[in-house]
């Protein structure tokens, strides 16, 4: 009697639970996934990768250059480093060889066509990694010998850089077509008081990579001085900017031409 009394009692509860609503509750990510991504992983050691700006399969990869030779400067950047060169739009990551690092802009209050390599003055700028961030798509940084506040982000085509002088004084931007490769031919032409247009090709890994591009400043160029009367590979842009506004650079790039740079704004 026992026994018979226990199974029906079994078989009431399996049955009063199956009758009740159960409401499920679905999984929930507190934080995206794209706040685990850490850009400086590989920025060390030998891992060869950049932590600059770009897209999944974009064109651009916009990141500062701290290195401008060896292997461990396969990407243009490398942790151990302290100076910054200037801030270029295309990179490898993670190749055991070097190339890219075209077009090169570099934001400074001194006007000089030397990058600072041979210890002498010029446009490279101390950092540190405590006045540095990177984000997916974004890249911020302090420049410590110029007191510039540098920004950078992406499309997949395009890039846009964003200055922030320490005053309306002294405001220059050096674009350097010598950096890094062995440059087989280049041109810098002047579309108007704040656009300019060119190419770049250039031998390192592949011998005859070709970069076209086309840049936009939000404020009028002043003035510009080049290193050459003819052909110059460097410029360095004054800005006339008497409310020192943040100056910003939109730059499109092209494997095919200067239209195709433009189009990709």
């Amino acid at each position: 009697m026992k026994l018979r009394f226990s199974s029906i009692f079994i078989v009431f509860l399996l049955v009063s639970n199956c009758q009740k609503n159960t409401t499920v509750v679905p999984a929930e990510n507190q934080q995206p996934l794209i706040n685990y991504v850490n850009p400086f992983i590989g920025t060390g050691g030998h891992g060869h990768t950049y932590p600059g700006a770009t897209m999944p399969f974009g064109m651009m990869q916009l990141s500062p250059d701290t290195r401008l030779e060896g292997w461990d400067g396969c990407s243009g950047y490398h942790y151990t480093d302290d100076y910054i060169y200037g801030f270029s739009h295309t990179h490898l990551s993670g190749t055991g060889i070097s190339d890219y690092g075209d077009v090169l802009l570099m934001p400074t209050n001194e006007a000089s066509f030397n990058n600072g390599a041979d210890g002498k003055k010029g446009y490279r700028a101390h950092f540190s990694h405590a006045n540095e961030t990177a984000e997916p798509g974004y890249y911020k940084v302090h420049l410590d010998s110029s007191n510039i506040d540098v920004e950078l982000t992406v499309s997949k085509r395009s890039g846009i850089h964003n200055y922030q002088f320490p005053s309306k004084e002294n405001q220059f931007v050096v674009l350097d077509l010598e950096h890094r490769d062995k440059v087989l031919s280049h041109a810098i032409e002047q579309v108007s008081n704040r656009a300019f247009q060119g190419h770049r090709h250039s031998a390192a890994w592949a011998s005859n990579q070709k970069l076209f591009y086309y840049l936009e400043f939000s404020e009028e160029v002043r003035s510009i001085e080049y290193n050459s009367e003819e052909n110059p590979t460097k410029a360095i842009f004054h800005f006339n900017n008497p409310n020192n506004n943040p100056i910003e650079v939109k730059i499109g790039i092209s494997a095919v031409d200067e239209i195709g740079a433009k189009n990709n704004l």
